[in-house]
Formats: C-alpha cells, structure tokens, sequence
C-alpha cells in the first residue's frame, strides 16, 4: 500500500497553509496513484479536524477520492482513500 501522511500540528493556526498543504498532499496522491493519504488534525478542540472535513467536503475535492474515513481507532486522524479504477 502506498500512502503520505500530512501531520498539521506544526501549522495549526496558519489557515491558508493548511488549504495549501492539504491542497499539495492530494495533488502528489494523484500524481503518485497513491492508495491512501492520512492527514493528522489532531484530537484538540476539535476545530482543525473540522476545518480538513469542510475541506474534503467540498464539490471539487470530493470528485478526487473515493472514500473518506476518521479513524476509528485515534479520532485525530482522517483517511481519504483513492479508488482509481472508479475516479477520473
């Protein structure tokens, strides 16, 4: 299996570098063909796990992933997996 994991502690507070690195870790999961990405909001308030969902949840980012997971486990950590046979 093949993955990148972003971990977004260190840049917590800088809202349009989250948009950016978030940004980044899909386009070299589409570039790569890569089976997951794992992204580390942290358990925290609560509000930057909110922030990564709103993001995914967006019309445009959600045509790029098949399936989005929060761990079930480690409820600070949120899985987008990639199904290439089904995306375009």
């Amino acid at each position: 299996m093949s993955f990148q994991k972003l971990d977004l502690h260190p840049i917590f507070n800088k809202g349009g570098q989250i948009d950016a690195e978030l940004n980044k870790i899909v386009s070299d999961a589409w570039a790569k063909k890569l089976d997951f990405i794992e992204i580390i909001p942290g358990k925290g308030s609560g509000q930057l796990k909110e922030k990564v969902l709103r993001f995914f949840n967006k019309k445009e980012m959600r045509a790029k992933y098949s399936r989005l997971d929060v761990g079930n486990k480690n409820f600070g950590r949120i899985f987008i997996y990639f199904n290439w046979n089904k995306l375009k």
